[in-house]
């Protein structure tokens, strides 16, 4: 049945990863949205954002804005990076179902999760986000907030700062319409407050950003590498999903992401290491091998920044 499953993924995914590249500007010119949601298995759907960092062509939806539909509301995971972007999203949601959006969920505390907040809230929806999320977006959400006005200029709009009104430590339950959530916070991983999504009953995980794919992974001054690995092998592992929604990228299953994520933090500490043990400096640090992983969109970006900041957390362990 496992195989059965991976098989239809594949059918189901297949014309549009084909499509994906950061040198696509925008895929759905009609909307707001870089993509139009697609039906990832039965009554789960995603908009998959660009590979490409946000710019204005893309409006800022470089992450994957999933929304799931039960028989007794609707559940978005994650509010978009603009009030527009979920006024799109919102609007796609009506094509789909009659059922009324219920709950927001922010997968981090980074503006392409939750500037659309304001807009959800204006709704009378409510937003559930991991304490350490909404910390962040207390301390730090007026500066991401003009980071996506410096790109995003006039299709920001209004779009205001607004904290989760709900929050969640370890794991938050939902039981909706026959439909039963985990919403998990596993552990550190790529940014703080990262929390995943869990559908057990359907094998699908909406995983966010401690799952990458098609583009590599950035690692930020505070993102802890061996954490990240610990808690992939430790606690995401044992959930052994069929389905996987990543943060970034199309839907694909467990073995992508894991070649993608972990296995890249693992082979990049693996050389940062040696280069430290044979005496390497910082400035040749950024340099150490990682041609496996240049076919990622973003390689250009980010593998040094990348090796770099491996580099820094390394040196003290």
């Amino acid at each position: 049945m496992k195989t059965f499953a991976l098989g239809l993924l594949a059918a189901l995914i297949s014309p549009a990863a084909a499509l994906a590249s950061e040198d696509i500007a925008d895929q759905y010119p009609q909307s707001e949205l870089y993509a139009k949601p697609v039906e990832v298995i039965p009554q789960v759907f995603s908009a998959i954002g660009a590979t490409a960092p946000p710019t204005y062509e893309n409006a800022g939806h470089n992450n994957n804005l999933s929304f799931v539909v039960t028989d007794a509301g609707v559940v978005v995971i994650n509010a978009g990076a603009s009030d527009a972007l979920a006024a799109a999203l919102h609007a796609e949601i009506k094509t789909v179902t009659d059922q009324p959006v219920v709950l927001v969920i922010n997968e981090n505390g980074q503006g392409h999760a939750m500037l659309g907040n304001g807009y959800w809230r204006d709704q009378g929806v409510d937003v559930l986000a991991h304490v350490d999320a909404t910390a962040e977006v207390t301390e730090n959400g007026h500066f991401i907030l003009q980071g996506m006005q410096s790109y995003n200029k006039d299709r920001a709009g209004e779009t205001r700062v607004e904290a989760a009104n709900l929050s969640f430590e370890d794991r938050y339950d939902l039981s909706l319409g026959g439909v039963d959530f985990q919403i998990l916070h596993l552990g550190p991983a790529h940014d703080p407050g990262d929390t995943q999504v869990w559908i057990p009953q359907w094998g699908m995980l909406i995983a966010g950003d401690i799952a990458f794919h098609e583009r590599m992974l950035p690692i930020f001054e505070h993102t802890c590498t061996s954490c990240w690995i610990e808690t992939w092998q430790e606690k995401l592992e044992p959930l052994d999903p069929t389905y996987v929604i990543p943060g970034h990228g199309h839907p694909t299953n467990f073995d992508q992401v894991r070649r993608y994520t972990l296995d890249y933090l693992v082979d990049l500490r693996s050389k940062i290491g040696a280069h430290i043990e044979e005496g390497g400096d910082l400035a040749s640090a950024y340099y150490v091998d990682q041609a496996r992983w240049k076919g990622l969109d973003t390689f250009e970006e980010l593998a040094t920044k990348n090796a770099g900041r491996v580099y820094e957390e390394m040196e003290w362990e």
